[in-house]
């Protein structure tokens, strides 16, 4: 046993001693080869590190998001006449889910602004909306405060002119500068900063949460003339987030009384007028999303793999042919068929190596254009495995056939030439 792993050892460096100065023999085939194996090995670390980014991304979105947090807005994202109207969640209803659903813990209105204007000494930074709050908006929207305080129940009483801002919003009126304190202009209206949002950076959408401005619920309706009556949203939290289905069930099933749309739209009762998201349906949306990005980006990858495992097998074949006399000789001077074969196999390997090489080095550089689209680029050792594996693979299994059909060549016929 240990004679015949010896043997095969030496074979097999034998094998790849040869394999290599071949490579550098034969350098326009071997360029080719790794050229057509590197695009391949590409396609695959992009689609790789675009699931480690989407996974990465689900799970960032979902603790955003908050797991045991529930959102409801006015109008519906399934009925288009319903969808017109925006404004139907009431008073009335904040009140009543908050006294009435099982384990509701929070349940926060919300408004926001158009777009507004924002103003400290010289500099100005335009904003797309302004959010109006109840009291406590960092713990609602599982946001930490880097410094200050949060909006308070007796800021929300008075109606005080008091805000907190995002760290884009910070930098771009303040530097460096610490903002608790000072006073800055929203639509021509003075608010004095008492709390700076954590950092966040680019959301799933695209924009950047750091250009934020949250001041009470209660200014908001006085200063702005908000609507008293209606919300644009209600953020509701749960104790038990395992149930979250379930809670939707009863946000629906309450909110369909209270606005006396009586049996389901399944029952054939009128649509809702109102729309629910959960983390779960964040989740569910972006997974299909990513399934779709996977399955595209797979047949891609595929296809790649394919084209350039078949080109590499051409281009062996030619080379099978090119060096029959080489083959003839040494099968005359005693060279099995295994190492023959060995020898093609490792020289096929070695070059979708160096495909796989390249072609890690390209997906890098691929990566830096698609870091800021839905989801994050993530290299990682996984990433590098897999492309590692695929090259073996595609060396393997497109190199065999010409190796063993340079293994089957008869000494006399190759050393004449024939093929």
């Amino acid at each position: 046993m240990k004679r015949g792993n010896q043997y095969y050892g030496l074979l097999l460096r034998g094998a790849a001693a040869q394999a290599w100065k071949a490579a550098l023999a034969f350098r326009l085939r071997s360029f080719f080869v790794i050229l057509a194996v590197s695009l391949g090995i590409a396609s695959l670390t992009v689609i790789v590190a675009s699931l480690e980014g989407a996974n990465n991304k689900i799970d960032e979105l979902v603790g955003i998001f908050g797991p045991d947090a529930a959102f409801v807005t006015g109008g519906s994202t399934i009925s288009r006449a319903v969808g017109q109207r925006t404004r139907t969640i009431t008073w009335n209803d904040v009140r009543t889910m908050r006294d009435s659903l099982p384990g509701v813990y929070i349940v926060a209105p919300m408004s926001f602004t158009g777009k507004a204007t924002l103003v400290y000494a010289n500099r100005n930074f335009e904003l797309d909306r302004v959010m109006g709050s109840t009291e406590n908006y960092s713990e609602i929207w599982n946001w930490p405060l880097a410094e200050g305080r949060d909006i308070s129940a007796e800021d929300m009483t008075r109606g005080a002119s008091v805000c907190l801002i995002g760290t884009k919003v910070s930098q771009e009126l303040f530097g460096s500068g610490n903002p608790i304190g000072r006073t800055i202009m929203v639509a021509r209206v003075p608010f004095t900063i008492i709390g700076r949002l954590s950092e966040r950076g680019i959301s799933g959408g695209g924009g950047n949460m750091d250009e934020t401005l949250v001041m009470p619920l209660s200014t908001m309706i006085q200063r702005f003339n908000q609507d008293r009556q209606y919300f644009r949203m209600v953020r509701l939290k749960f104790t038990d987030p395992q149930n979250m289905d379930l809670h939707a069930g009863n946000i629906r099933s309450l909110l369909r009384y209270l606005h006396g749309l009586g049996p389901s739209q399944a029952e054939g009762g009128e649509p809702d007028d109102f729309t629910i998201i959960t983390a779960l349906d964040v989740q569910r949306f972006i997974s299909m999303i990513k399934g779709g990005l996977s399955i595209f980006l797979g047949l891609t990858a595929l296809a790649a793999i394919c084209v350039s495992g078949f080109v590499l097998a051409n281009l062996f074949y030619i080379s099978v042919s090119e060096r029959s006399m080489e083959v003839g000789l040494k099968k005359a001077l005693g060279a099995p068929s295994l190492a023959i074969t060995m020898q093609f196999l490792c020289e096929s390997v070695l070059l979708t190596l160096g495909g796989a090489l390249l072609g890690l080095c390209w997906g890098g550089l691929l990566s830096l254009f698609l870091r800021n689209s839905l989801f994050s680029i993530e290299l990682s050792w996984r990433v590098f495995l897999c492309s590692t594996l695929a090259a073996v693979l595609i060396g393997l299994i497109f190199g065999l056939r010409p190796a063993r059909k340079a293994a089957s060549l008869e000494p006399i016929s190759a050393l004449k030439g024939g093929g």
